[in-house]
């Protein structure tokens, strides 16, 4: 239980709250998306997904108290775990996990005056969705090449984990599809090559795809990050 010092009280401090949560849910489905999968086992009973004020995830029954402390998250994503598709049920994970920050956020913001929860819905309103964040993960299909002299990617701002133009069909195309499409595509830092799985990212400049680990960019830093240079570009471009 939470100490009622501890509770978010102002703008600001709900805000926080939001934003860590958040950043646990997006690493729960990013990062560390194996690790929650494995942990969705359909033989368990009801799972929820929680994302916690120190930007952490756990995969945990409900709570037993009623009412409960907080909003609950959506019961029972394990049972569609081996139902679907992997990035459908992300999608689906991620859409019921964007209804509970916001049911969260609100709950602590009951008190706040209409100007604040205007300001509060505004700040949480210029974050990408968690759902938007895991639709948009993944490389397009026609990824530009470096020897095709393409540079249409540079025109397209990064609100997400890896910046791709829209096809239509980021949403609806499985893991296995999209490793096909991608088998061939490797990073700039590492050479490894493409995993569904793993976060990404393009660089606008010589148009190579990078780990995020690889270059040390995460989900919530590409979400900011308008027109992405690699770190060999980077160096080009301080050179004397």
């Amino acid at each position: 239980m939470a100490s009622i010092s501890s509770t978010p009280r102002t703008v600001e401090e709900i805000f926080k709250d939001y934003s860590a949560r958040r950043a646990g849910i997006l690493r729960a489905l990013t990062y560390d998306v194996e690790e929650f999968s494995n942990m969705c086992d359909p033989e368990k009973e009801n799972l929820c997904l929680y994302g916690h004020p120190n930007e952490t995830w756990e995969v945990n029954l409900p709570a037993d108290e009623v009412p409960p402390e907080l909003p609950e998250p959506a019961l029972g994503i394990n049972f569609a775990r081996d139902g679907m598709n992997r990035i459908d049920w992300l999608s689906l994970v991620a859409v019921h996990s964007d209804c509970w920050l916001l049911s969260v956020a609100y709950f602590f913001g009951a008190r706040l005056n209409k100007n604040e929860r205007k300001r509060l819905h505004s700040l949480i309103n210029d974050l990408p969705t968690v759902f938007e964040v895991i639709a948009e993960r993944r490389p397009i299909k026609d990824k530009p090449s470096a020897d095709n002299g393409s540079k249409s990617r540079g025109s397209i701002q990064r609100t997400s984990d890896v910046q791709s133009k829209s096809t239509g069909k980021l949403a609806d195309e499985s893991c296995d599809e999209d490793e096909e499409e991608h088998g061939e595509t490797l990073c700039g830092c590492c050479d490894g090559h493409y995993n569904a799985d793993e976060f990404w990212i393009g660089c606008d400049i010589c148009e190579k795809w990078f780990h995020g680990k690889c270059v040390k960019i995460t989900p919530a830093k590409a979400e900011g990050i308008k027109q992405y240079k690699c770190p060999a570009c980077n160096l080009k471009r301080h050179r004397p």
